[in-house]
């Protein structure tokens, strides 16, 4: 009887809390759209986010927080003490922008260049990042305001080089856990949101288990033998044999996984050899991509790939040598089962019952995963698509016609707020 007297007031208590956090959200709404819109004019690069961690670093430490920058190079760490036990929550967003032209006629896109592998490149946030800042600051101005209610700590964390480091450099995700960005105090669980040109505004869609695919590249080199290209018997043509090798790689996933559990893919990106087109070179590259939605499916690629590849070189007479990964790799985004069940209806009271989504996962890939192979998480798709646009004209991430309407992030703010509130009150 007492548990079923505290589980209905809490609920009440919830429900009171979600409307207050509404009310707040909307009237920080313009101040969240000129950050947003301060970012979207000027970004900057993977692991040369400085004046964005400047920015940032500056407005946590006016809310009175205690701030920690430079971490994996460019990132930002503050840290809200209720001063009250409880656990410690972390909520992350990324910085770093693209090496894309935007071509958006906005009062306020971007006309700002960078330099990308030593190359002069315009530079866009192509992919929503701009908004993720704006409302993981935000969630950290109303949780500030309402610190009375909190119970433990929340760790706000800026994280550079989601996009992957430039090269010869390390960074993001995987290199601020290394540096212990969820230690001192200890991080116990983790929420990121990622805004979606794709998915309507007011919507938030979720999955439990695998939302983003784990991302292994890897490169195969082909050695032959070099001939004239009239005298094909006289080689060992690494051309056709790579050939042969990528038609039997497709094999992997249509062969080898069970389909209805192990969405994968194995993609062939680039493939170089040769100088013109009367000589059979004696070696030929490729690069591709995995992409895969659980472990199993992972290590069983990681042993298929070589072997088959292999195999089919000495079919040929030729050798192969493959390095898998090639230069990096991110883990399956996975979003804890326990936890999604836990904090599903903090998505329902804030977002509406018909405006929370159950989505499919997809073959694209996040590095918040390293975030997630320590602690539990949770990642979610926030609607940045204006309603009045039809799907098919949504345009795709990492494109130069890419945008997300400012209205998306009044969810955003709510959702990271009230997982924050109902994590604590509710552990």
């Amino acid at each position: 009887m007492i548990r079923k007297l505290t589980l209905a007031l809490s609920a009440i208590f919830a429900v009171h809390a979600t409307a207050d956090i509404a009310i707040q959200a909307e009237k920080l709404e313009p101040k969240t759209v000129e950050w947003r819109r301060h970012f979207h004019q000027n970004p900057e690069l993977s692991n040369r986010e400085f004046e964005t961690a400047k920015y940032i670093a500056s407005y946590m430490r006016e809310l009175g927080f205690e701030v920690q920058t430079g971490v994996a190079i460019t990132g930002v760490v503050a840290v809200l003490d209720s001063g009250k036990p409880g656990p410690v929550v972390g909520l992350r967003a990324d910085m770093d922008a693209l090496p894309v032209q935007e071509v958006n006629d906005l009062p306020w896109k971007s006309t700002a260049r960078g330099e990308y592998n030593g190359n002069d490149v315009p530079v866009s946030h192509a992919c929503g990042h701009d908004t993720h800042m704006a409302m993981l600051m935000g969630a950290a101005t109303l949780l500030a305001q309402n610190k009375d209610k909190l119970k433990g700590k929340v760790k706000f964390i800026f994280q550079p080089a989601e996009e992957g480091a430039p090269a010869g450099e390390r960074g993001g995700a995987e290199v601020m856990v290394e540096e212990g960005v969820l230690k001192n105090p200890d991080v116990d669980v983790i929420f990121g949101l990622h805004i979606w040109a794709g998915l309507e505004v007011d919507t938030v869609a979720y999955r439990a288990g695998g939302i983003m695919a784990a991302v292994d590249p890897f490169k195969v080199v082909v050695k032959g033998k070099q001939a004239h290209g009239a005298y094909p018997w006289m080689s060992v043509d690494p051309v056709v044999t790579s050939a042969q090798i990528i038609m039997g790689l497709q094999t992997i996933v249509s062969r080898e996984l069970e389909l209805v559990e192990d969405g994968a893919v194995v993609t062939v990106g680039k493939i170089q050899g040769g100088v013109r087109s009367n000589i059979i070179p004696n070696e030929v590259e490729m690069v591709g991509t995995i992409r895969t939605l659980n472990d199993a499916a992972r290590e069983h690629i990681y042993e298929s790939l070589p072997r088959k590849v292999k195999a089919i070189a000495e079919s040929m007479g030729a050798t192969a040598e493959v390095t898998l990964p090639l230069d990096y790799n991110y883990p399956v985004t996975y979003n804890d089962p326990e936890l999604m069940g836990d904090m599903l209806d903090t998505l329902v009271r804030t977002a509406g019952k018909d405006n929370v989504i159950s989505r499919k996962p997809t073959t694209g890939a996040e590095d918040f995963s390293f975030f997630q192979k320590e602690i539990p998480g949770l990642y979610l798709f926030v609607g940045g698509k204006p309603k009045d646009v039809p799907d098919s004209e949504a345009p795709a991430h990492h494109t130069p016609e890419f945008y997300v309407d400012d209205e998306g992030m009044n969810l955003g703010v709510k959702l990271l707020t009230n997982l924050t509130m109902d994590y604590m009150n509710k552990h």
